[in-house]
């Protein structure tokens, strides 16, 4: 896969991993995910505020779709300028938008200003988000891309605890300005962690007129069509994603209502899983290398859908609670080893566009999720509902069984060449 260092980057350890350019990515996710979650936090209040349900689902839509529909476009830029041009530029401009926000939404309350932030928010989002992806492989060898993942895996799971508290602080602090001043700050940080982890990563060689910007944007969708391994390892993502959100989102608050255990309960049951998944993010950013991949992906994904399974049906917040904790540390195994089993089978010089439709499994899986289970829900009710999807999520550890037992590259390379032949008239950008 050309992951190593020495390869890509300079600098790397004895390991064959550049800790401090790994460290650096961690600390600017780090900032600029709390911010964004704490950004995220105070724009719903405020559309709230503003317009009620309507507006909350107008900023929402704003800030999602342009994001999924950018990924699969910033993929295809990433694999022809590099990460670091892609990073470094739509970074900069993010920060110009953010600061620009804070002072027109510091001098009007009406809602455009939050729709339109949102919009754009969203667009270099999607154009960033594969960039950032394809970092940790040009950091880490193969055999040490696990660990490099479960650290990076410890921060997306504390940017929501740390930023969601910190958006509502900002917000009886000095309202929607200043959390929106907090996003550009931390995304400032996290431009500057960006160059510094970026630095010497040459931009890709161009052979010749290469296919157009457009065509590469379907490359993500070929490689899955031409890979089984990468194509089992997608499936595997989006089955536990699709089975996750609707029963955390939905049927949690849902069935702590029904069984009269208040609000607290919620808050409870998301913290202990919360709790468990970071602890198992440690243990495998320290010992990951070391776990065999058939236990972080089919013995983890088999027992986070029998604890699905068992949330579903405990009798008491207690227990609920335990249960959860209990998944969480499985899901902080598994989740990393989904990702790094997917990177470590993306061919060479294609991790953008691999990348940008691996995204989609996570993204796009909260309104299928969304949409699919809550007209079912009318019907089998929050329990029956609650045991559909971990039924669903059943399907992640045999998709990921069958992904191991297939080669890393079954498709011959003069068939892939010709797949991904540039057409005759084509041009780049």
């Amino acid at each position: 896969m050309g992951s190593n260092p020495a390869a890509g980057t300079p600098g790397g350890s004895e390991s064959g991993v550049d800790w401090p350019r790994v460290s650096s990515l961690v600390v600017g996710q780090a900032a600029v995910q709390a911010g964004s979650f704490a950004l995220l936090i105070a724009m719903s209040w405020t559309a709230v505020q503003l317009g009620g349900r309507g507006a909350v689902t107008a900023v929402t839509l704003a800030a999602t779709l342009p994001r999924a529909l950018l990924l699969l476009f910033g993929g295809a830029l990433t694999d022809v300028l590099g990460p670091r041009a892609v990073l470094l530029r739509a970074t900069s401009v993010r920060v110009a938008v953010l600061a620009a926000g804070a002072l027109v939404v510091a001098t009007t309350e009406t809602l455009w200003p939050l729709v339109a932030i949102a919009l754009v928010d969203g667009i270099l989002l999607g154009l960033t988000g594969p960039a950032s992806g394809v970092l940790l492989p040009l950091l880490a060898p193969p055999d040490q891309l696990g660990r490099a993942n479960s650290l990076f895996s410890m921060v997306l799971r504390l940017a929501p605890i740390a930023g969601s508290p910190l958006g509502a602080w900002l917000v009886v602090a000095g309202g929607l300005p200043v959390a929106m001043t907090a996003a550009a700050v931390g995304c400032a940080l996290w431009l500057g962690c960006a160059a510094h982890v970026t630095h010497k990563m040459a931009r890709p060689e161009r052979t010749g007129r290469g296919p157009s910007l457009a065509r590469r944007s379907g490359d993500g969708f070929r490689l899955l069509a031409a890979h089984p391994r990468l194509r089992w390892m997608f499936v595997a993502s989006l089955a536990m994603d699709l089975a996750f959100l609707w029963p955390a989102e939905v049927a949690l608050p849902l069935r702590a209502s029904e069984e009269g255990w208040g609000i607290g309960a919620v808050a409870l049951v998301l913290a202990a899983f919360s709790a468990g998944a970071l602890a198992s993010a440690a243990v495998g950013a320290a010992l990951a290398h070391r776990i065999p991949a058939h236990v972080k992906l089919v013995a983890t994904g088999a027992g986070l859908a029998a604890g699905m399974a068992a949330m579903a049906l405990v009798p008491s917040p207690g227990v609920l609670a335990a249960t959860a904790a209990a998944v969480g540390l499985l899901s902080g195994l598994n989740g990393p080893a989904l990702v790094t089993a997917y990177q470590q089978a993306v061919p060479d010089g294609r991790m953008g566009a691999a990348m940008s439709t691996f995204a989609l499994s996570g993204i796009g899986a909260a309104p299928l999720s969304l949409a699919l289970f809550t007209p079912v829900s009318l019907h089998l009710g929050t329990t029956g509902t609650w045991l559909l999807c971990a039924g669903i999520a059943l399907l992640s550890p045999i998709a990921a069984a069958i992904a191991l037992r297939s080669r890393k590259d079954t498709v011959p390379r003069a068939a892939e060449d010709a797949r991904t032949a540039p057409e005759p008239t084509a041009t780049t950008v």
